[in-house]
């Protein structure tokens, strides 16, 4: 089985049509053999993508409200959720500053390298990082994670 940490600059192609998309819900699908890690925070970075895109006009309020209340569905039984731990703060903290990520970022990556610890421990292979966040897949090689970026695929 496949272990896969997806930030929100590419989960939020599971839901919103755009390039990527097919390739991501391949990796996210019910039947795939594949175990998804998200961070908690994950769930409001969706969420305001999703409503920045309604605000903007690229979806209707009912799109929006569809997309949102299937992404709860999946938030509550498809993916793995990791909780952020006042830890996971202060690995953030360092990542932000060594890295000069965004907040939310440091934190995604934090999650990340957490995540891929505990798998490997665990005697499993390498999680794969899965982001369209370029400073943020760029931070998350210079840590030795595995990164796949989902714009590439059509």
């Amino acid at each position: 089985m496949a272990a896969y940490f997806v930030d929100s600059s590419a989960l939020v192609k599971r839901y919103v049509e755009e390039i990527g998309t097919r390739w991501i819900r391949s990796v996210t699908r019910r039947n795939a053999p594949n175990r998804i890690y998200l961070a908690r925070i994950t769930a409001v970075e969706v969420t305001a993508a999703v409503a920045r895109r309604r605000k903007g006009r690229a979806l209707t309020s009912t799109r929006a409200s569809s997309i949102l209340y299937r992404f709860r569905q999946h938030l509550a039984g498809r993916y793995t959720v990791v909780e952020i731990t006042p830890a996971l703060l202060t690995a953030a903290m360092a990542l932000a500053n060594s890295y000069e990520l965004r907040a939310y970022d440091a934190v995604q990556l934090a999650v990340a390298i957490e995540v891929n610890r505990i798998y490997q421990m665990a005697g499993s292979g390498p999680v794969t990082v899965v982001s369209s966040d370029r400073d943020l897949n760029a931070a998350a090689v210079a840590e030795g994670l595995v990164v796949e970026d989902p714009t590439p695929h059509p």
